[in-house]
């Protein structure tokens, strides 16, 4: 995963403590994202990408562009779980199926589709890399769902 936290933070020339402080979470945590030693949930990233102007998509490095859409998009687990459903219908795979793929069981996806609980972010990345679908379309923050990576 080519994370662009650190580099997208550096450029704007804040410090690791003054994110930490805008998405309300700890400096030693926020370090986690930015190495990768964890993912950064879903509702920090959403954050983290609006304050900057980035996309999800670009941040976590599924595309080399920066496709910046929307902002002040909330995360709605009922239409984020829609659009997993769409997905994984227009890709022609059952909830086993994608389940297999993302290294989870079929219950949670089920879970996620019904809109029940939100989906993590290291799912969703996978999901979206290896269905090679835009993490911001999945998050209502745009309506193109491929993404457009120049190693794709």
């Amino acid at each position: 995963m080519k994370l662009r936290l650190k580099e997208i933070r550096e450029k704007q020339e804040l410090t690791q403590k003054e994110v930490a402080r805008i998405l309300n979470t700890g400096k030693s945590n926020y370090n986690y994202f930015e190495t990768g030693e964890r993912f950064i949930p879903l509702k920090h990233l959403n954050n983290f990408c609006e304050f900057f102007h980035v996309s999800m998509d670009f941040a976590l490095g599924l595309s080399d562009t920066n496709t910046f859409s929307k902002q002040n998009v909330n995360l709605d687990k009922v239409l984020i779980g829609k659009r997993i459903k769409y997905i994984r219908k227009l890709k022609g795979l059952t909830q086993e199926n994608l389940a297999q793929i993302i290294n989870t069981s079929q219950s949670t996806i089920s879970s996620y589709e019904s809109g029940d609980t939100l989906i993590i972010t290291s799912f969703l990345y996978e999901l979206c890399k290896r269905l090679d679908v835009s993490m911001d379309y999945i998050t209502l923050r745009s309506n193109i769902i491929k993404t457009y990576n120049s190693n794709n």
